[in-house]
């Protein structure tokens, strides 16, 4: 479920990244053909929570201006060295979504693989605002988390797809939905939704 920020931070600290249950060497193939299919195109895109910075990598090699975040001062280190190591040019950002001081309107887009999921119900308002207030008018959120779908309680909270409706109506139309799974260390992968969403 979700964590204080001290607690990423020490998780990151202290584990072998590749080990986490979450990575995946690569971008995620399903995020990819949603960036394909919908957009942004070009433009700055914000890699929300990249943990370990493979997918923004990922996200420069296409061609994207990427501002990668993350809570954990211990992940951005991570991910900054596995960015110089791969040459890839990306703004990396301590940041907390619900506490972000990340300029208004300053992205075409943004990628949350397994942010959103991590926040408590009450908390999920505020991320939403954040949102809209950094994404252009017609930016996208391509958004991935845990279904309800998936069996058991470990990890982070299983999110409905009328919950995740619910939780954009305000501010975003929903343009795509549908099931998938969250590529990585866990098998079988555990099961997942992967949203598009567009600012209006």
């Amino acid at each position: 479920m979700g964590r204080p920020m001290s607690s990423w931070e020490e998780l990151y600290r202290t584990s072998q990244v590749s080990k986490l249950p979450w990575f995946a060497a690569d971008l995620d193939r399903d995020l990819h053909r949603a960036l394909k299919r919908f957009g942004p195109f070009r433009g700055v895109l914000l890699d929300l929570g990249t943990g370990p910075g493979t997918h923004a990598v990922g996200l420069a090699k296409l061609g994207y201006e990427v501002v990668a975040t993350d809570i954990a001062a211990s992940a951005i280190r991570a991910a900054r060295a596995y960015a110089d190591e791969a040459g890839a040019t990306i703004d990396f950002q301590v940041d907390d979504i619900l506490h972000s001081k990340l300029k208004d309107g300053r992205f075409d887009g943004a990628i949350d693989r397994g942010v959103f999921h991590t926040l408590p119900p009450p908390d999920r308002k505020t991320y939403v605002t954040t949102l809209r207030r950094i994404l252009r008018p017609r930016g996208w959120l391509h958004l991935k988390c845990f279904s309800d779908k998936e069996p058991g309680n470990w990890g982070p909270y299983r999110i409905s797809r009328k919950a995740l409706r619910a939780s954009f109506r305000d501010g975003f139309d929903v343009v795509s939905l549908r099931d998938t799974v969250f590529q990585g260390n866990v098998r079988p992968y555990p099961r997942a939704l992967i949203a598009t969403f567009q600012r209006r």
